[in-house]
């Protein structure tokens, strides 16, 4: 039977100073809470409980699970008990996790639980670490009594604010994550009060009443304390942050890709990056990415929902929503937006701009210009200052642009249009009407100025 999991996350974090729910910040493109619940995915739970508030009750849908509101927050112990008061009863483990706790690794959940040993086993585990002083993390006290002595047992868990000078010394922290068997929980939880300097009901109360009811506590110690930071304020977030993207930079360049400076690439989850990629500082991708073999983003570039083909080099660019061709050369300062669908050896240079528009194999934009809704056939040349005129004030037009076409320079062409193939547009032109494939056009408006065969 797989473990059920609850989730805290019904505190107002009113140290992120923010109106907006603290487990809902973003690290990485993703949600605090969302690390929590994927990393309890992976460790195989099926069934979550996340506790939230009346105010962060309706945006957690989203992340499709169930929740249960905790109406007052008077305590860890009481919010767990709202979550166990909405599942039915049942044989098995029961995790216990923060919705701050973004950084923590799915292993350690698999180790908590692994803790718990078999049907003579522990009633609780729970994950230990050694953390810098001071801390506010709440204090393991370990038995002193000759009878514990040996296995240095865990005895209690005193939080901080609770704790005596002689306490505050220990380095060694509660961290918050706990494997529960269910029914034990279920036992102590209606039995833990609100004796202390808070006046709440403290989970960690339930690690002293089960070791006097004769029930044993395992502890779980993790190799690196930052793995089971949570995240308070801002200032933990950035940290948070930083350390997750590590981990991204540090899985993409083990599978293959080469990131030249890791503190200043921006990654997000999900990314398809080959082998042989390179990215340059600066640089931040994002969504559904995908990015072909041999390729070099950056330096200074944001790439977000594209797809990149094979050998193409971007460099301080904007690409989104578009899809590349393979040996694609873009910027410096190039902005791909929303639905491109680009060739093959297609060459976008420096303040080019390309718009929901389908450009050929081995087209040319390479200075200043705009395409926007269109199509542009193979082989075609377009030159400095040329833009397609798309709006009329009411809707967009499509302008739709033949193979192996020359658009002069400071070229205005007013959508809906259509040029041939073959055909040519004089420098400064304003095109106004369909050019014929192979014919050449000039002025403002643009009229033909191809020359016609003398009759006989």
């Amino acid at each position: 039977m797989s473990a059920r999991a609850i989730v805290l996350a019904a505190g107002k974090g009113t140290r992120m100073k923010s109106a907006w729910p603290k487990v809902l910040h973003e690290l990485c493109g993703r949600a605090m809470l969302w690390w929590v619940l994927e990393e309890l995915h992976a460790s195989g739970v099926q069934e979550i409980v996340v506790v939230t508030n009346p105010e962060l009750d309706p945006l957690v849908t989203r992340f499709g699970v169930r929740t249960v509101v905790q109406a007052e927050q008077l305590g860890t112990a009481h919010a767990v008990t709202t979550a166990l008061d909405a599942l039915e009863p049942r044989d098995g483990t029961v995790l216990v996790a923060y919705g701050d706790m973004p950084l923590v690794d799915h292993r350690i959940f698999d180790d908590v639980q692994a803790a718990l040993g078999g049907d003579d086993g522990a009633a609780l585990a729970l994950v230990t670490a050694r953390m810098p002083l001071p801390s506010s993390f709440g204090r393991v006290v370990r038995a002193k009594s000759p009878a514990r002595s040996a296995s240095g047992a865990v005895e209690r868990i005193v939080e901080a604010k609770d704790c005596t000078a002689k306490q505050l010394v220990i380095d060694e922290m509660n961290a918050g994550i706990y494997a529960f068997r269910e029914s034990a929980l279920r036992d102590v939880a209606a039995r833990i009060g609100n004796q202390n300097a808070q006046a709440e009901y403290y989970l960690t109360d339930a690690v002293g009443l089960l070791i006097a009811g004769g029930g044993r506590v395992a502890a779980v110690s993790v190799a690196d304390y930052r793995s089971v930071l949570g995240v308070n304020d801002r200032i933990e977030l950035a940290e948070a942050r930083a350390l997750l993207n590590r981990r991204l930079c540090e899985a993409q360049m083990r599978a293959g890709v080469t990131i030249v400076d890791p503190a200043t690439t921006y990654l997000e989850p999900g990314l398809q990056i080959s082998c042989d990629v390179t990215i340059h500082p600066g640089t931040w991708i994002f969504g559904e990415t995908r990015i072909g073999e041999g390729t070099s983003i950056g330096p200074h570039c944001r790439i977000g929902n594209a797809v990149i083909g094979e050998r193409c080099d971007i460099r301080e660019s904007v690409v989104l929503s578009t899809q590349l061709g393979d040996d694609v050369r873009v910027g410096p300062f190039a902005h791909l937006r929303d639905g491109n669908v680009i060739g093959n050896r297609v060459r976008i240079g420096n303040f080019v701009e390309f718009k929901k528009s389908e450009i050929g194999d081995d087209v040319k934009a390479n200075h200043l210009a705009y395409i926007g809704d269109a199509t542009v056939g193979p082989r075609t040349n377009y030159a400095a200052g040329a833009i397609t005129c798309n709006f009329d004030g009411e809707k967009k037009n499509r302008t739709e642009i033949g193979a192996d076409v020359f658009i002069g320079t400071n070229n205005a062409l007013v959508a809906p249009l259509t040029i041939g193939d073959g055909a040519m547009t004089g420098a400064g032109s304003v095109v106004t009407r369909d050019v014929a494939p192979g014919d050449r056009v000039a002025g403002v408006p643009a009229r033909s100025i191809a020359k016609k065969p003398r009759s006989s």
